[in-house]
């Protein structure tokens, strides 16, 4: 038994090397696990990375990309409730460490790694979760609560950002976005944002610190860490904290070890496919609930069908990109 999905078998181009073949169905569910009829597929930046070879050479034979997707479950392993069969569901981390992603029919995957999907929500929605809203809200919670803190989202029309934006303004913090372009800047706007700066102003700094009444920046959500290092120095205050999942414009950025030391300030890295269990029992509960109540947006930037994967990851890499960019399986 076959099924439809895409693949690669070297690093490259995107055009060159994914392959939009049938390959073997995954078959029937190991103990622990669950098969999931994939509806849509998530693309992130990430996927791209990793298949044009940037994050190092393959570690499987052949490859079917992307940790995010949604779908439903169609039969359970030993040890799973049967009664998940028919349930819609969210993924991730379906490609972190594993040879078989949600870019195919069927993907099998830790029971644990496909969530339940509320009514309210769309299956779209659920695509786009897994890495971005998971790591915004890592980002934004990861050091307790942020109701009344002002809260710096750099990127906030990215796609983490976006997140980062709409669940700190659920969790009553002021939000202060950076932007780069007049269309991002409504965006962010349009996703909760109490102020949008763009981070290019030669007054970059005194923006964002007029924004906060001249208080400072409690937390920040940095998308760009060695970039914005000396945006960061001017607009942090004491105890402030920043929470970095990316540094790609300077991977290797000079730490201002002792004049953050002597401001109290914390440097936290995040990376979203090795969240601490309790931390991510948390996002997802977070999560859970604010799509039953449809308090989030999943702006979408792109869908393309499967056999145009390769177009779904040049887009996601494009500049000026606003919103997710799915393949709908």
């Amino acid at each position: 038994m076959s099924m439809r999905a895409v693949s690669y078998t070297r690093t490259g181009a995107a055009a060159e090397v994914l392959e939009h073949t049938p390959l073997p169905h995954p078959g029937p569910p190991a103990p622990g696990e669950v098969l999931v009829r994939v509806a849509v597929s998530g693309v992130n930046p990430s996927d791209a990375k990793t298949r044009a070879g940037a994050r190092g050479p393959l570690a499987f034979a052949r490859i079917i990309p992307h940790s995010d997707g949604a779908g439903r479950i169609e039969a359970v392993g030993d040890g799973v409730d049967p009664a998940r069969v028919g349930q819609r569901v969210w993924m991730w981390n379906a490609a972190w460490g594993r040879a078989q992603g949600t870019c195919a029919e069927f993907v099998t995957l830790p029971a644990a790694q496909a969530v339940p999907l509320p009514e309210a929500a769309r299956v779209e929605d659920g695509a786009c979760l897994g890495i971005p809203a998971q790591t915004a809200h890592r980002c934004l919670f990861a050091d307790g609560d942020i109701a009344g803190q002002d809260v710096l989202v750099t990127g906030g029309a990215g796609t983490v950002g976006a997140y980062a934006v709409q669940m700190a303004r659920l969790a009553g913090a002021r939000v202060i976005a950076t932007a780069s372009t007049p269309d991002k800047a409504a965006h962010a706007r349009a996703m909760g944002a109490d102020a949008v700066v763009d981070y290019r102003a030669p007054d970059a700094a005194e923006q964002i610190r007029a924004a906060t009444g001249g208080r400072g920046i409690d937390r920040i959500v940095e998308v760009e860490f060695g970039g914005n290092l000396a945006i960061t120095r001017a607009v942090l205050r004491d105890n402030g904290i920043v929470a970095a999942y990316g540094s790609m414009a300077a991977p290797e950025p000079a730490l201002p070890f002792y004049p953050m030391m002597f401001a109290g300030q914390t440097l936290r890295m995040v990376l979203v496919y090795k969240l601490p269990a309790d931390a991510r029992r948390h996002a997802i509960t977070d999560i859970t609930r604010w799509l039953e109540a449809g308090a989030l947006r999943h702006p979408v930037a792109h869908c393309f069908a499967l056999e145009a994967t390769a177009a779904a990851h040049d887009a996601v890499l494009a500049p000026g990109r606003i919103g997710a960019v799915l393949v709908r399986v």
